[in-house]
């Protein structure tokens, strides 16, 4: 499947060394302004080749909107976007036209489809995500005018944790680092993996502020679970906490309940988030990134026709897929809550009647 959602559906297209990538969003209402320029800032955070930290590899990212869209307003019909590829350099892959890359998706690909796209990872490579960048930038823009707010930031890396979370800070941060105090040991441990041709994981955090309450179809299209879909959903996530996540279970219910008062909740350890709908406080979540499996260490592995070989690669990539793969977190999160206020403005008849007398 290549489309996500329910009233608001975006299906993507494209391949990491085809000629472009693209999205085709359908639900977004009529009449919403498209901030283009939003969009193309979206892109830009997300796009390689920045720093040091990130692939070597340059695009432009620059986003083309082919439908859609009429005197800068939405036309309540599906809207088209195209990224091209600017950048491929698929030679660099040919050394491993029939060899799988451990930690890769081409061995699944592989099994699955029957053919072999070497370049890059094909469709199963990260470049795929620009797409769902360019739709989350919509969603947002939605979001921006009901009141609520996509915030993410890097809370760890290589096992070096925040011990704050400064959402605005990251935003100044070339890591997305939500701890200046953790910034340049982090910095350095990414660095440190580079330079030994290795890579490291990390975690993004996911703030949703302003979210209203009731957001959620019990019991198959729950809120969490439908977040938590999206975030697996992204290239080399590998877990996903709401809240307090792994270590509720390891907490008592006297110390697991949010308390409540007039005022709201007293704490937030279910992460805005009860019987699977929203409680109108902040949506938090930590999303992990594995270490970026494209490594330059010579590793074993096998061939198509399952010869054992000894192998190193080549090419440009990420030793730290989870800094740009937070921008890709926030995108998915904006799409989500987007799509559940759709859905649940016909949960209450009372709503239904006062639109439509």
């Amino acid at each position: 499947m290549n489309s996500f959602g329910e009233k608001l559906r975006f299906s993507t297209f494209g391949e990491s060394h085809g000629v472009a990538i693209g999205c085709l969003l359908d639900g977004v209402p009529a009449g919403l302004k498209i901030d283009e320029e939003f969009i193309q800032a979206e892109l830009d955070r997300r796009k390689p080749g920045k720093s040091e930290f990130e692939t070597a590899r340059k695009e432009d990212d620059k986003v083309e909107i082919l439908s859609g869209v009429f005197e800068g307003k939405s036309t309540g019909t599906p809207i088209a976007m195209v990224i091209y590829n600017t950048n491929q350099k698929s030679r660099d892959y040919s050394n491993i036209k029939d060899i799988f890359r451990p930690g890769h998706a081409d061995f699944t690909y592989f099994y699955k489809y029957g053919i072999r796209d070497y370049r890059g990872g094909g469709r199963s490579s990260a470049r795929e995500t620009a797409a769902r960048v360019a739709a989350g930038a919509v969603a947002k823009i939605m979001l921006r005018e009901l009141g609520v707010e996509v915030l993410s930031g890097i809370c760890e890396v290589d096992g070096i944790k925040a011990e704050k979370f400064d959402y605005e800070a990251a935003k100044e941060s070339i890591i997305f680092a939500l701890d200046a105090g953790k910034e340049e040991e982090q910095k350095d441990a990414i660095l440190k993996a580079k330079n030994e041709h290795d890579s490291v994981g990390g975690v993004s955090r996911v703030l949703i502020k302003g979210a209203p309450k009731g957001l959620g179809e019990p019991l198959y299209y729950k809120l969490d679970a439908v977040l938590a879909d999206a975030m697996m959903g992204i290239n080399a996530v590998k877990a996903v906490e709401i809240g307090d996540g792994v270590l509720s279970a390891s907490l008592k219910g006297s110390k697991n309940n949010d308390e409540i008062r007039s005022s709201g909740f007293v704490t937030n350890h279910s992460g805005g988030i009860l019987g699977g709908i929203s409680n109108g406080d902040e949506i938090v979540m930590n999303v992990y990134f594995k270490p970026t499996p494209s490594i330059f260490k010579e590793q074993k592995t096998v061939t198509t026709a399952n010869e054992e070989v000894d192998f190193a690669l080549k090419g440009r990539h990420d030793p730290c897929v989870a800094i740009r793969g937070t921008v890709v977190c926030e995108a998915m999160a904006a799409l989500v809550i987007a799509d559940m206020l759709l859905l649940n403005m016909g949960s209450q008849m009372d709503r239904v009647a006062k639109y439509y007398k």
